[in-house]
């Protein structure tokens, strides 16, 4: 194997009487001076026949053409040429995947065990949920206002009062958000890898075998942002202690930097969590294990991410738009507040109606975005690893050993 992106076909290394490929190679016949000779012993006339695999079936004889001493049988008819098709024990061909394999192998894993992703999801979606409700209704303030003439220190520290407003107001909120996303991340990841070899699992089941990474999985979640907030402080930081026009255009510059950097990093561990699940690794090496499975695709990883998450964003505000519409008729306030913002976004009816659409959007979004993760972390090893022999091994299908 090697990490180079790619088809790899398992072999051992060139040894005597090999080629490069890890086949062996026959010494070519010859006579003294080196020239190759033709055997005195030759299959009689309109009898080869191609070698096949071993344990495949033996191909229909096709018949033989009309020229005179023509032993050669007819070729296939056209378009018939090409590799076999790829096995595919369960929701996703084993072969290096396209986007349309990673999303229908997605898709089809929440239509084929609805019951149990559906449960997960909705779940996770309805404790996440419930947080955001409870922390906008008890605990929202109203916002730090910020002078416009403020001096760069007395600016700063407007911003800094105005974090600590938004982190008590949201804070709570976005940690159990994190948790149950994690959650939903490591039960679905085990539910995929059973996907994948065709296998049905329980909920009881995936709780059993994503239980002792949970924390490990947190705490991948929790030092990938803080790793992004510690680099978009770094990179805006200096433009907001300058100050003034100078400082505005450092930190705008800075903040681009950094933002850059971040998504760099966000795609490069975006493998991890399945990693460690799958792979039983630590934190650490599960990062090191995504940043080494990414690279030279990281421009792949990328496209496909963002388009799932532009599929996911495009649906929540399909799903949004809707639910707010009726949470604003049900908070008493008319069609003029909504469009206009002035909607009291505090108030009981209008909270429960907009968690209700959120509990729906999340219990769809979270088995997509988490099956597309699990799928490009197995088709990374694919191409890098020919995991597909091993998953097609485990899937206990014909012709792979034991």
């Amino acid at each position: 194997m090697n990490d180079t992106p790619g088809w790899t076909s398992p072999g051992s290394a060139p040894s005597d009487g090999h080629d490069g490929s890890g086949v062996p190679r026959p010494a070519s016949p010859g006579d003294a001076n080196g020239s190759a000779q033709w055997s005195k012993e030759q299959p009689p006339a309109g009898q080869w026949q191609p070698p096949t695999a071993p344990g495949a079936a033996a191909p229909p004889q096709a018949p033989a053409r009309a020229q005179s001493g023509g032993g050669w049988n007819a070729p296939p008819p056209y378009g018939h040429w090409g590799p076999p098709p790829a096995a595919k024990p369960g929701v996703v061909p084993l072969r290096p995947m396209t986007l349309g394999d990673i999303l229908d192998g997605a898709a089809t894993t929440m239509r084929r065990y609805w019951q149990t992703v559906l449960a997960i999801s909705l779940g996770v979606a309805v404790v996440a949920q419930l947080a955001d409700i409870l922390s906008i209704r008890f605990l929202a303030s109203e916002p730090v206002p910020l002078d416009p003439d403020a001096t760069p220190a007395e600016a700063l520290a407007q911003s800094v009062d105005s974090l600590k407003s938004a982190l008590v107001q949201s804070g709570p909120s976005y940690i159990i958000m994190i948790g149950a996303g994690a959650l939903c991340s490591a039960l679905l990841t085990v539910v995929m890898s059973r996907a994948a070899l065709g296998r049905p699992i329980t909920l009881g089941e995936a709780w059993r075998d994503a239980r002792p990474r949970l924390l490990q999985l947190l705490g991948i979640t929790f030092l990938v942002i803080a790793l992004s907030v510690a680099i978009m402080l770094v990179g805006v930081l200096p433009g907001l202690l300058l100050g003034g026009s100078a400082g505005d255009g450092l930190a705008f510059v800075g903040g681009f930097c950094a933002f850059v950097a971040v998504v760099w990093l966000t795609i490069a561990l975006s493998l991890a969590p399945p990693a460690l699940m799958l792979e039983r690794q630590g934190v650490v090496k599960a990062m090191k294990r995504s940043m080494k499975l990414v690279q030279g695709s990281w421009w792949r990883v990328f496209g496909i991410t963002l388009l799932t998450n532009v599929m996911v964003a495009v649906f929540s505000m399909l799903v949004a738009v809707p639910f707010l519409v009726l949470a604003t008729l049900a908070s008493g306030s008319g069609l003029d507040a909504f469009m206009d913002g002035s909607v009291a976004e505090t108030g009981w009816p209008f909270l429960i109606v907009v968690g209700i659409g959120g509990v729906i959007t999340s219990a769809l979004t979270y088995p997509l975005t988490s099956g597309v993760t699990v799928l490009l972390y197995i088709d990374q090893r694919i191409r890098r690893e020919a995991l597909d022999l091993e998953l097609a091994r485990a899937a206990g299908l014909p012709g792979y050993g034991g």
